[in-house]
């Protein structure tokens, strides 16, 4: 027996599609794991085509933790009542996570790259007419329209990642430095939400954020290959899924947000009406996209690799967790603690400063480090950044004690749940999927992400509600009202940890990509079995067993 295979994978970064292949064992696949993608021509286009790429990430994560820092100050000018100030943080978060799946198909036809680029110009377009908004309701239309440029470009993304870098050490940097890049645009929100407040007019940091979606937008035309992502004339449109799915996730998400503010909660006739609306078009979703579509938005094959489901539970949980503390941590700092928004970023420096180091450090030790283990230290970081919130006694003392001892430290705790688990999700999920399938797998992460916020912070102002009915009040003060918001968060947190540890994760090493291990089987099961190779169905998809991982004289 020898320790290579005889499986045969053309060595390029597409699958092998005739006979006339190189042989492939660990060492070549190490080196196809390291080297540069063919598709980018040079080291200029990939530093290019990467800066783009995750600079989508950047204006995703700066329209979220910006708009909350300037969202205090913002409700004040457009005179935006307590009960409705989550609208203009939740909604775009709605239209995004019900888009995704939709654009995501757009992706598989006509091609990732004009997808990616109209997103950013669309985003463009409406942040600069958000900047001249006039009242709360231009305010929340425009932003509902900014949620659709992201539904666009984040899919899109994430599929011309996956498609052009195949599994390896390079893989894991390059999505280190996409989480990286989330880093910065998250602290870069919240400065530029900050100084807008503070100094510039809240109005600024909309049209900031248009000048920075223009600079994306022309670098992404300049390095993104025109070849790269391909349009395929043979996908359709699945019209019965987008008909169901998108008004069913809006329905149910609005009836749960508003329904806090509605004046007679649940019992208000069109809180009720759109519930249950919403719930019967998702019902007939599950139905449409498991017996009636030729084309799914959402095809079972994404669910099959082992873990996956529980997987994507878990991420709805701990993504709407960071969006909850986001929120209200916002409003904790700024409104309990009295500090200025200039002062908030600052106590918000360590979140993006220790996310930065560990997305950077991730590209390192993915393929070391088994991702159970990393999963259940993200588990613990959600888990304790929202209770150091909820524990903070009321205090007359100095807001600096108080950010010491409890804000500080709650601020190193999320950051190490949400970049450890954006970075090891998105590698293992778009490893797992075939290259047909890497816009939905991308549309999936991304919707995971925002539908988590926009859902689970309708929930919390509805918690909000049910308190004030409780104490039969018609006002609670803002201190009480964020500790819901913080001990609702919580709970979910512990949800999600006691999850994580029924996942089994193991480490992101270089394999064959999902394409290569289904050709491979479906062309050669008989020399496959006799030269010991097998598949063993791991949560990245099917890991490929040589011989060499055998008994010794055993193919069994």
């Amino acid at each position: 027996m020898t320790g290579q295979s005889d499986t045969k994978v053309r060595i390029d970064d597409e699958p092998c599609t005739d006979m006339d292949c190189h042989l492939l064992g660990r060492a070549e696949l190490e080196l196809l794991g390291r080297r540069r993608p063919t598709a980018l021509s040079s080291w200029l286009i990939e530093v290019g085509f990467v800066f783009a790429v995750v600079g989508s990430l950047i204006m995703s994560e700066y329209a979220i933790s910006g708009f909350n820092v300037a969202l205090p100050s913002l409700t004040k000018t457009l005179n935006i009542p307590d009960s409705a100030r989550t609208w203009p943080a939740a909604v775009p978060n709605l239209t995004t996570s019900a888009l995704l799946l939709p654009f995501a198909r757009i992706c598989d036809r006509y091609g990732g790259r004009i997808v990616f680029l109209t997103g950013h110009t669309w985003l463009l377009i409406w942040s600069l007419i958000c900047g001249f908004s006039q009242n709360a309701t231009m305010l929340i239309v425009c932003r509902a329209m900014q949620g659709i440029g992201s539904a666009a470009f984040l899919p899109a993304s994430l599929a011309l990642l996956g498609q052009t870098y195949r599994p390896g050490p390079r893989k894991n940097i390059v999505f280190s430095i996409y989480g990286a890049f989330g880093c910065i645009g998250f602290y870069f929100g919240i400065v530029i939400g900050a100084v807008s407040s503070e100094i510039l007019g809240w109005r600024w940091f909309f049209w900031i954020g248009t000048i920075c979606s223009l600079l994306i937008t022309l670098v992404g035309g300049l390095s993104i290959p025109s070849n790269l992502g391909g349009s395929n004339p043979d996908v359709k449109m699945d019209w019965a899924g987008l008909l169901t799915i998108v008004p069913g996730v809006s329905l149910v998400v609005y009836a749960i947000t508003d329904s806090g503010r509605a004046p007679n909660g649940w019992r208000t006739p069109y809180i009720l009406i759109t519930y249950i609306i919403g719930i019967l078009l998702l019902i007939a979703a599950v139905y449409v996209q498991g017996w009636v579509s030729e084309q799914p938005l959402l095809p079972a094959e994404l669910f099959r690799p082992k873990y996956m489901k529980r997987l994507v539970a878990c991420l709805f949980i701990e993504y709407g967790v960071f969006g909850l503390y986001l929120f209200y941590a916002s409003f904790y700092i700024e409104e309990v603690l009295k500090a200025s928004p200039l002062q908030t970023a600052v106590w918000f420096t360590p979140l993006p400063s220790l996310g930065l180091v560990l997305a950077l450090i991730s590209g390192f030790i993915l393929h070391l480090v088994p991702g159970r283990i990393l999963m259940v230290i993200s588990g613990i970081g959600f888990f304790a950044s929202v209770m150091l919130f909820a524990l903070m006694p009321e205090t007359s003392g100095s807001k600096w004690r108080a950010y010491w001892s409890y804000v500080f430290p709650a601020m190193l705790c999320s950051t190490i749940g949400v970049d450890i688990v954006f970075n090891v999700t998105n590698v293992f999920i778009t490893t797992s999927q075939p290259r047909r399938l890497q816009a939905v797998a991308g549309a999936l992460c991304n919707s995971l992400l925002y539908l988590g916020i926009a859902f689970w912070l309708g929930v919390s102002e509805l918690a909000v509600a049910a308190a004030k009915q409780v104490q039969k009040v018609d006002k609670m003060d803002r201190r009480q009202q964020n500790q819901i918001g913080f001990w609702t968060a919580t709970g979910l947190a512990s949800v999600s940890l006691i999850l994580v540890f029924t996942i089994k994760l193991g480490q992101a090493t270089a394999e064959l990509t999902a394409d290569e291990k289904i050709e491979l089987q479906q062309r050669e099961p008989f020399q496959a079995k006799a030269k010991c190779i097998d598949f063993e169905d791991t949560p990245a998809g099917q890991r490929l067993v040589r011989d060499s991982e055998h008994n010794e004289g055993s193919c069994d």
